[in-house]
């Protein structure tokens, strides 16, 4: 189960910042001190990571992949977006999924040069639209997934987010692998909106937005593919940028948001007669931190989660869910052992707030308060380019919450009470960053 967990969150997560970008290498004199735990060679992995296929699929494929992995487990972070945002209904994205692409065009009209003359740009385009759209609409009525607001079968995947990521890759293609690789940042960080946005109105669950976002990187990886056929050394404009060597003894310093699957024990003890059940939630949040070498550094976290309740004899869906926000900072721990890979882990200290929540109508609730709390975790770290990094996680985080009891006789409660109960949270996940 944590395995599979680990696989699901590897993927979902480079949805929200799969963006290719570079950092300035600082020249470092390695000594016996700086010696890693492995000896940094140059392998078969890095050749094939050097590879056509790995340059077209590590992020479409780990996408897709992960979206029908995570078919049948998108309902906690449904649950999430309804106890935060219920009525949340806006059509901004819409358009918003067109914006990389206006601004490429827009950019090419105001004579700034791209990767391609327009003969060119225009027939990648072009193959990338109609791959898109038929890959897309196949699959739509095909599989006949229901939305989540019930409207059609139409869900999976979502057009939207496959449009939204085709576009942020042709404007990565042609200026920020040219010009700027923050050019890349803008465009996947407007995919990545629209894709949320999608969740956030209820329109997808994060399956249809993953799968989306997959097909939508890859329709036009290959749609370029076949122009680079047709077209071979003809219509190119302007070189792509140069990239440094990974350095494994850089400053990890990074920020990114992280998905996560939030564990409590089982089981939660009221009283002797009573007790709550609790099955497994979900986490977000994000979380940075800066790193004045490459071992030790300072940063935080900005999170909220949500864990179903339930009692003996209720349906989980009558009840609400235990919602926490919390925000610790302080140390941040790293080492390297390869050139792309580094262990690390945190020690942080904050505050947790949790919402009112009413577990059972009239008997059980949650008080609104803020507490105290901490958190501690493990990790490792995977550097797939100079500016983008995948990690892997287990977290600790304890806090409490305060649950009012009122009288009822059928959960044997006999008087009014307050119970202050201690939360022992872990949460199994992934995340993507932006290295800096």
């Amino acid at each position: 189960m944590k395995i599979k967990i680990l696989i699901i969150f590897f993927i979902s997560c480079v949805l929200l910042n799969a963006t290719m970008t570079y950092a300035q290498q600082d020249s470092m004199h390695l000594s016996l001190y700086h010696t890693p735990l492995i000896k940094i060679n140059n392998t078969k992995w890095d050749k094939f990571k050097s590879s056509k296929f790995y340059q077209t699929t590590y992020i479409s494929i780990p996408l897709i992949a992960g979206g029908l992995i995570l078919k049948n487990e998108s309902k906690p972070f449904r649950t999430l977006r309804n106890d935060y945002i219920p009525n949340f209904h806006y059509k901004y994205d819409d358009i918003l999924q067109y914006a990389p692409a206006i601004a490429m065009v827009g950019m090419k009209i105001g004579g700034i040069k791209s990767r391609n003359s327009w003969g060119r740009m225009l027939t990648a385009d072009a193959f990338s639209a109609a791959l898109m759209a038929i890959s897309v609409n196949a699959i739509k009525y095909t599989a006949k997934v229901q939305r989540p607001d019930g409207s059609n079968y139409k869900s999976f995947p979502s057009g939207h987010t496959a449009t939204a990521f085709m576009t942020a890759t042709m404007l990565h293609k042609e200026y920020g692998l040219t010009i700027s690789p923050w050019i890349s940042v803008a465009g996947y960080s407007v995919a990545a909106a629209t894709g949320i946005s999608r969740q956030f109105n209820n329109r997808h669950w994060l399956s249809d937005v993953l799968v989306g976002a997959g097909i939508g990187i890859l329709t036009t990886e290959l749609g370029y593919l076949l122009a680079d056929v047709i077209f071979k050394d003809k219509g190119i404009t302007r070189d792509y940028l140069k990239f440094n060597q990974i350095d494994p003894y850089r400053k990890p310093s990074f920020f990114g948001l992280y998905m996560g699957f939030g564990l409590l024990p089982k089981t939660l003890s009221l009283s002797s007669a009573l007790k709550l059940k609790t099955s497994t939630g979900s986490h977000v949040g994000l979380e940075g931190a800066y790193f004045f070498n490459p071992y030790i550094g300072i940063g935080g976290r900005l999170a909220v989660s949500t864990i179903p309740v339930t009692t003996t004899g209720k349906k989980e869906d009558l009840c609400d869910p235990v919602d926490m926000n919390l925000g610790h900072i302080g140390a941040y721990f790293s080492y390297p052992i390869s050139r792309c890979w580094q262990i690390g882990s945190k020690l942080l200290g904050g505050y947790n707030f949790s919402t009112k929540s009413v577990i059972v109508p009239d008997a059980i609730y949650v008080k609104k308060r803020f507490q105290p709390g901490m958190g501690t975790g493990a990790s490792i770290s995977y550097v797939a380019k100079q500016n983008f990094g995948v990690r892997f996680f287990f977290d600790y985080s304890l806090s409490s919450a305060s649950f009012n009891l009122e009288p009822n006789s059928q959960l044997n409660i006999s008087e009014k009470q307050s119970i202050h109960k201690l939360l022992h949270m872990m949460t199994i996940g992934a995340s993507t960053n932006i290295l800096f």
